[in-house]
């Protein structure tokens, strides 16, 4: 068993049921998982650290992303589009993806997250080029080298450009082909045990690159192995007049019709929900990923959060594809959507405090996990170390639970722990090379761009 112990950190930011935040504290974790906590513990460790000055806080969850897109970010010519047209200009590039163009740029984007405190991480892919390989597989394979805790997604796609879709035929695949690797996926790779590693859910892309009997089945393959449902929903008015045109209803109406509500079920942005559909989300269950960022990039609108949280709609942070944000850091979304929100909904807003809970135990919840999220003895020991003797956090060590949201963290965390083990340390990775990493990355992606 491996073993670490963190003496007399300055606070805990535990995200409990009691939101405590703990004044010097130690914290004992044992073979992954925070067996003690408390003021001068008696337990020895493998590791010993001293912790005064730093605040702890729960690993963030990022409930979704496309790490594929690593590598089409900050193109110039589709900066100025909106998501439709966004779409249909990457997928002449995405189309091209390859094993080692996901390996890579798995590992570029995970890294990223985890040098910004994120400990979990869900990724949407959708694209999978013929006779590209096991893609899932290799991105599990990169997230067990950086040693952080990955849900990936056997998404799907199989309404091409011919079929009124927005995506070129070769990425696409028939319901057929979508179910049985969709099986073989599950199968091979999830794992539903405490404290797992790697778990595996069903997320078709969207309603408009996917048929109804995509989404049906899906639905009906997920319950039966007992895995989870993911999809874009409520994203664009595109979106929603796509769905009003062919199937005569709204979009949610459409997910509901075909067995996607549901406390297994949770969707990306939900920006274009109106009162009555948040009301029904939060009847059934089902969950939102908030994506800020990518959201006021893309110019597709604010979704209505202090609704959602008010009426107890289920709601997580996510970063979304690096290609609408540019980046992968979940540390940015906290202080935008602080930001974001207190300039639309002013004191109706959620807090600071509030937002990092929104990517900690609203983002767990949206995953299904209740091993992750917050700092309590017998959860996973997922979490953060920041030094507060900081330059730039000089004047808000006065309120550490709420600091990342309403000043924001320049640069990487200091520390991020997985399971008890050490992945980053100093504001580096430590599983990996990361310089060298970094060069492979850059190689592979300027020759995925030039087939483009």
């Amino acid at each position: 068993m491996s073993s670490l112990l963190l003496k007399n950190l300055s606070a805990v930011v535990t995200c409990d049921d009691g939101d405590r935040v703990l004044k010097n504290t130690d914290i004992y974790c044992e073979d992954g998982v925070l067996r003690a906590m408390g003021t001068a513990l008696p337990q020895s460790a493998d590791e010993v650290l001293d912790g005064s000055h730093f605040w702890c806080y729960p690993g963030l969850v990022n409930t979704h992303h496309h790490l594929y897109q690593t590598f089409s970010r900050n193109l110039p010519q589709v900066q100025n589009l909106e998501l439709f047209d966004w779409l249909t200009a990457l997928y002449e590039i995405w189309k091209g993806l390859d094993g080692e163009a996901v390996r890579l740029s798995t590992l570029t984007g995970c890294g990223e997250l985890l040098k910004h405190g994120c400990t979990t991480v869900f990724d949407h892919h959708y694209v999978f080029p013929a006779g590209a390989g096991d893609l899932m597989g290799m991105q599990l394979a990169a997230a067990a080298e950086l040693g952080v805790r990955f849900h990936a997604s056997r998404g799907s796609m199989d309404l091409s450009k011919k079929d009124g879709g927005l995506p070129p035929d070769s990425v696409v695949q028939t319901v057929d082909e979508i179910m049985r690797d969709s099986a073989r996926c599950i199968e091979a790779y999830h794992d539903g045990s405490f404290g797992s590693m790697r778990q595996v859910a069903l997320a078709p892309c969207s309603p408009f690159s996917v048929s109804p009997e995509l989404l049906r089945q899906s639905a009906v393959l997920a319950r039966q192995y007992g895995v989870r449902l993911h999809t874009h929903l409520a994203e664009t008015k595109d979106e929603e007049r796509y769905t009003l045109e062919r199937f005569q209803m709204r979009p949610l109406e459409y997910m509901s019709s075909l067995g996607w509500t549901g406390p297994d079920v949770w969707y990306a942005h939900g920006i274009h929900f109106n009162t009555e559909e948040l009301e029904e989300l939060a009847r059934t269950g089902t969950g939102v990923a908030h994506c800020p960022v990518s959201n006021m990039k893309l110019s597709s609108g604010i979704a209505r959060i202090p609704e959602m949280l008010e009426l107890g709609v289920p709601v997580g942070l996510a970063v979304d594809g690096s290609a609408s944000n540019d980046g992968s850091s979940l540390m940015e979304e906290l202080r935008v959507a602080f930001l974001l929100h207190r300039l639309s909904s002013s004191a109706a807003a959620p807090s600071g405090y509030e937002v990092l809970k929104l990517a900690t135990r609203g983002s767990a919840r949206l995953l299904g996990r209740e091993d992750i999220g917050s700092l309590e003895v017998g959860k996973c020991a997922d979490f953060f170390l920041v030094d507060s003797r900081r330059l730039e956090l000089v004047g808000g060590e006065y309120d550490p639970a709420a600091v990342l949201a309403t000043m924001g963290l320049r640069g990487p965390v200091d520390m991020t722990v997985v399971g008890g083990k050490i992945v980053v340390r100093d504001g580096r990775l430590v599983t990996v090379d990361e310089d060298a990493v970094a060069a492979e990355a850059r190689r592979v992606c300027g020759e995925y761009l030039a087939r483009a």
